[in-house]
């Protein structure tokens, strides 16, 4: 279920991206650039809030919503993300050329996946899947149950 997940991801980059700022959650609509296994990539200018909020507390969630199935995944972002892998999203992405000059005039970050909630509210019964992969383990629910990230 993990891999139907991530590929939701994949097909579906646009979706919400939240941080912390002054102990409260700012959120802002932003893309996945790269999916590599569990770990997301992103990209941002560096005067950005965003930016400033994620080096502040790089705690963050992601969640994407489409035709009744949404994907949330929480972690820390972190800031290490290689040279070849800020190329390729730069150079993979029609958006960032026509808005940077360069590969190098923007940030990036990456999302390992900590953890990961998949609802699809399609079949029925809908399937809800939690999914916690710091510590390797996976609850599934159906109808009323609610699942917690924390």
């Amino acid at each position: 279920m993990i891999l139907q997940a991530i590929g939701f991801l994949r097909e579906y980059p646009e979706g919400v991206l939240a941080t912390i700022a002054d102990n409260r959650p700012q959120t802002r609509v932003f893309q996945v650039m790269k999916v590599e296994g569990t770990t997301l990539y992103f990209a941002t200018a560096p005067q950005k809030a965003v930016w400033q909020q994620l080096q502040a507390n790089p705690a963050v969630e992601f969640i994407v919503l489409h035709d009744r199935v949404s994907v949330r995944c929480s972690g820390t972002a972190l800031f290490d993300v290689n040279d070849n892998i800020k190329r390729w999203i730069y150079e993979h992405n029609p958006v960032l050329p026509s808005l940077y000059s360069s590969y190098d005039t923007l940030v990036y970050f990456r999302l390992p996946i900590a953890h990961l909630e998949y609802f699809d509210l399609r079949p029925t019964p809908p399937v809800s899947l939690h999914i916690d992969l710091a510590a390797g383990t996976t609850t599934e629910g159906f109808r009323g149950e609610r699942f917690s990230t924390r």
